[in-house]
């Protein structure tokens, strides 16, 4: 019960696995669904146009081995391991046959004629193993394979060999007798059983057995001639299945309980014996199919149990198509991606981007269109879908039959635009062209010029209610009866408000039960398709949010619950029911659209709308309105629609002409779960310097910059490979960055900065794709900026330190220095202060001391007096007044000069008998004066006294000669009391007694 309950269980998965849309067998539209390639050649960087092996290493990044050296690509740049003249530097030689990714992040790489190599992701190096002992046994290296441990087969030119990856030892594998010593392919199952592909056919060694024997020999001679012959190429699928491929046998597979099978049309010889395209590599897609590489035929599409294969080749006509029909390796990357190594390059195509496909022109007329631009689409009543296109040609699609007729106009309406058809009830097609052509539903064969009337007419679209023929113009509408072949015009009238809206009618289309003319003026509602006048007009008007989003009008559709949603060049507007009052909604670019101009509308069975805009298609979710823009990774490849060109093909797939083809949408279709592609870094640059692969930062790791080391280039990518130019990108530093940094689209994805500041930041990565599932993807890694050493927290602390004792030293060199400027200064002050004071002292003394004599002058004498008289007590200060005994006889007889010698030698004498604090000074002419304080009247006397006997005795020397000179002194004791003057009077009257007694004495006043 338990072994039942886990197979019910892997069941419900495999169901829930399986997705919803068509595939294979069940899918009409395979025939015409050719997958579309991205490509990439020489112009986009490769070393070489052969591209020989593809394979993704563990990080996501994809590995190209060409003619010319080894190539690294992220979806955007290509990193190649090769110099300008061929030889890769590290490489034994630049031909490289084949790859394997290691579990290390590294590669194994298989040359042409030197050998083995290891490239290593740690130091971005190549280790080449030798040749011979130790070593491979031949320098041609065939095919890798994983042993399933930790080994890799290796098949070369003259043996088997094996590396065991933790020793990095090669070892030789004996083969036997049997084999040829040259061997294509290796492959050990997950059975154990090791399968070699030799020069002389197919032999395996079973699991346990160390012999290598040939298999069981087939029942079928187709599949028994593949085995014989060379096998180039092996896989084991998901089932167990192993497929085997030849050198000119084709292929053949083995099922999982040992039974051989044929590929339908490519086991064995063809019927003429001529031989099959190499089979160089095989890849199951994730739907079972198997791509089968042919050298010379392309890819082959098969699956198991299928009647024949599908061709996916090269169409010279079509850029999409695979770029060359040799291909020599296959490779499904973890995103779903197919890529394909061809002698014109790489490409890569997404199998299950199945939303949309673009059906194009090409050389394959069975299945391609014969115009590029599609105007016209029309379902007929035998399920065939017509397409009108440019310059008079018509498709008409059979998926029945799987293939396409070309019809083509003549007469008039030769090389005239097809753009509308209708089918009547005797099953004829009508054609809308330049007028009116017939094509018999039959025999195909086209009648021109049907209408005469309208031959000048452009026709836009028809529309047949039973034995009626609605006819679209630029100058109305057109009503002709299949039976009376009346034909009525329909046309705007100015001052006939229920006249046809506009006479420029894009679209007739049936609504319920009413028929709505589609104006470039608006709508015009008709009950029936009889109505002549009295029409319902919907139009634009200013002001009014819920009338017709815009005049002109271009399609409209019903969708399951009765909404009607109509397109126009203003947005796409929303009636609940098409009945009054008309009311619209509308939607446009605020709303998520990419446009306003709405040029078709389709409804699928779930009541999603589907739109064709001029640059793209979107979907309107029916239930919540929101908006979805197609986009590449949804398989959508034709950018741009301008014709209100779309129908409902007979399965519910939706068709859109476009500039380019038609596009085909599955509206079901969900694709199967894969993992998420990364987000990841897949280059660093330092300075300048790159980082080797297998230092990169990976989410949450941390990338730490050396201190001089400040300038950093982080190249990232979304490694899903698909549609680049949908995808944007950003970046943000955080702690740097104040937000996020959008990249221009279509630029290489790069954070770039420099000289960064030293600290701890997070580098956030974001990439957001477009499509019906959108996606945003977020990684982010570290980024540690280690400090200079003056950046240190103890460069700081000494730096702070020396800092403060700078700032000390600095106050204290201030101090000291404005200290000396002080010193200085205050030196230049008392200096000035000096002159000043000794200028005034010269000053004062001028202006108090007498020139001739040196003492007191005057005035000055009779101010210090009066401060000594005020002080002086009674009979304690003395006046001394003197006089030159006959002067003036001096003066005459020697002279004014000696008269003047005469009075400076007696000024002399009188300051030499003259105490300390004594007072002398010149009172006028040769009379001198002494004040003599605290001096009684005799102490006044005797120093009189000796005054006049020093002047008696020593003489006054002047020219040589010494003149006598004799003195009268007058002196006078103060009085308590008297003044200044009386005090001199006194003394004064003292000297004049002096004077009359003879003279050349001193007299004491009473």
């Amino acid at each position: 019960m338990r072994r039942l309950s886990g197979w019910l269980a892997l069941l419900v998965f495999l169901l829930c696995a399986l997705p919803s849309g068509a595939t294979g067998a069940d899918d009409p539209w395979e025939p015409f669904d050719t997958p579309w390639f991205d490509r990439l050649g020489i112009a986009d960087g490769l070393p070489h146009s052969i591209t020989t092996a593809v394979v993704q290493d563990r990080q996501g990044l994809v590995w190209i081995g060409t003619m010319g050296g080894l190539v690294r690509y992220d979806g955007y740049r290509l990193q190649v391991f090769a110099d300008v003249a061929g030889r890769a530097p590290g490489l034994p030689d630049a031909y490289v046959r084949c790859l394997l990714a290691l579990p290390d992040g590294g590669l194994l790489i298989g040359t042409n004629a030197g050998g083995l190599s290891r490239f290593d992701p740690a130091g971005n190096r190549f280790r080449n193993y030798p040749v011979g002992d130790g070593g491979t046994v031949d320098r041609k290296i065939y095919a890798l394979a994983d042993d399933g441990g930790h080994g890799v087969w290796i098949a070369t030119e003259h043996g088997l060999d094996h590396l065991d990856l933790a020793s990095d030892r090669i070892e030789h594998v004996a083969t036997g007798d049997g084999p040829a010593p040259r061997s294509f392919s290796v492959l050990q199952d997950r059975a154990g059983n090791l399968w070699l592909g030799n020069n002389a056919g197919l032999f395996v060694r079973r699991a346990g057995t160390r012999e290598f024997v040939r298999p069981p020999r087939p029942r079928e001679e187709s599949v028994a001639i593949v085995l014989a012959d060379q096998i180039w190429a092996l896989r084991e699928d998901r089932e167990g299945r192993l497929w085997a491929g030849s050198v000119q046998a084709g292929a053949a597979w083995r099922d999982p309980d040992g039974g051989w099978h044929a590929v339908p049309g490519f086991s064995g010889y063809q019927a003429d014996h001529a031989r099959r395209a190499t089979v160089r590599d095989f890849q199951e897609l994730a739907s079972g199919t198997m791509w089968i590489a042919t050298d010379g035929s392309g890819v082959l599409a098969y699956a198991p149990g299928a009647a024949a294969v599908r061709e996916i080749g090269h169409d010279t006509a079509m850029p999409s198509s695979l770029p060359g029909d040799s291909v020599r390796a296959l490779m499904l990357d973890r995103s779903g991606n197919v890529w394909a190594a061809t002698d014109l390059g790489v490409a890569h195509t997404h199998p299950d981007a199945r939303t949309a496909f673009a059906l194009l022109p090409s050389m394959r007329e069975a299945h391609a269109l014969a115009n590029t631009n599609v105007r016209g689409i029309y379902v007929d009543r035998r399920k065939r879908i017509w397409l009108g296109l440019s310059a008079g040609r018509i498709d008409v699609i059979d998926l029945a039959a799987g293939q396409i007729r070309h019809l083509e106009l003549d007469g008039s309406q030769r090389r005239r635009d097809v753009q509308a058809f209708a089918e009547t009830p005797d099953g004829a097609i009508w054609v809308g062209t330049q007028g009116l052509a017939r094509v018999d539903p039959d025999s195909l064969a086209v009648q021109d010029s049907v209408l005469p009337a309208l031959d000048d007419a452009p026709v836009l679209h028809l529309l047949a209610d039973g034995e009626r023929l609605l006819i679209a113009t630029y100058d109305g509408a057109y009503r002709y009866d299949l039976r009376t072949r009346a034909l009525q015009h329909l046309e705007h009238a100015e001052r006939d408000p229920g006249s046809l809206a506009g006479n420029t009618v894009r679209s007739i289309a049936r609504v319920g039960g009413a028929i709505w003319y589609l104006t470039g003026r608006g709508i015009s509602i008709a009950a029936d398709a009889g109505q002549d006048r009295g029409f319902v007009n919907l139009a634009a008007r200013p002001g009014d949010p819920h009338s017709l989003p815009a005049n002109p009008v271009s399609s409209v559709a019903v969708d399951p619950a009765g909404r009607v949603w109509v397109g126009t060049a203003g947005g796409l507007g929303l009636l609940d029911a098409p009945a009054p009052p008309y009311r619209f909604r509308r939607f446009g670019t605020a709303d998520g659209l990419d446009s306003d101009n709405v040029n078709a509308v389709l409804s699928d069975d779930r009541g999603n709308l589907w739109l064709s805009l001029p640059n793209g298609i979107a979907m309107i979710d029916g239930a919540s309105h929101a908006v979805h823009t197609l986009g590449i990774r949804d398989g959508l490849r034709i950018p741009s629609y301008i014709y209100a060109a779309a129908t409902r093909a007979p399965g519910g797939e939706l068709l859109f002409g476009g500039l380019g083809g038609l596009t085909v949408i599955r509206p079901g279709w969900q694709p199967p779960p894969v993992p998420d592609a990364p987000l990841a870094v897949s280059q660093a640059v330092v300075n300048g310097a790159p980082l080797p692969f297998g230092q990169l930062p990976r989410p949450g790791d941390t990338l730490t910059l050396a201190p001089r080391k400040r300038s950093l280039r982080v190249d990232f990518a979304l490694l899903d490979y698909q549609a680049p130019s949908e995808t944007t990108y950003s970046y943000r530093m955080e702690g740097f960055d104040e937000g996020w940094i959008e990249m221009p689209r279509g630029s290489l994805p790069s954070a770039i900065y420099t000289n960064l500041p030293h600290g701890e930041y997070t580098l956030r990565l974001r990439a957001q794709t477009r499509g019906m599932r959108p996606r945003t993807v977020e990684t982010a890694f570290s980024v540690r900026v280690e400090p200079r050493w003056y950046e240190t927290a103890a460069a700081r602390l000494v730096a702070v330190l020396l800092l403060f004792l700078l700032v000390v030293g600095l106050v204290q060199l201030r101090t000291l220095y404005l200290r000396r400027q002080a010193r200085q200064l205050q030196r230049q002050i008392d200096m000035h202060t000096h002159e000043l004071l000794e200028a005034n002292r010269r000053l004062d003394e001028l202006a108090s001391t007498d020139e001739l004599t040196g003492a007191c002058n005057r005035r000055r004498f009779l101010e210090l007096a009066e401060g000594i008289r005020q002080t002086a007590q009674d009979g304690h200060a003395c006046m001394a007044l003197l006089d030159l005994d006959r002067f003036k006889r001096i003066n005459d007889t020697y002279g004014h000069l000696a008269g003047d010698a005469v009075i400076r030698g007696a000024a002399r004498s009188i300051l030499r008998q003259c105490r300390a604090g004594d007072l002398a000074g010149r009172y006028g002419g040769e009379e001198l004066v002494v004040c003599l304080p605290d001096c009684a009247l005799a102490d006044g006397m005797a120093i009189a006294e000796r005054i006049r006997a020093s002047l008696a005795a020593g003489g006054i020397a002047h020219g040589g000669q010494t003149l006598a000179v004799t003195a009268s002194i007058g002196v006078a004791a103060y009085r308590k009391g008297e003044s200044l003057a009386q005090w001199l009077s006194r003394a004064d009257g003292a000297l004049y007694e002096a004077k009359r007694a003879g003279r050349n004495r001193c007299v004491a006043a009473p």
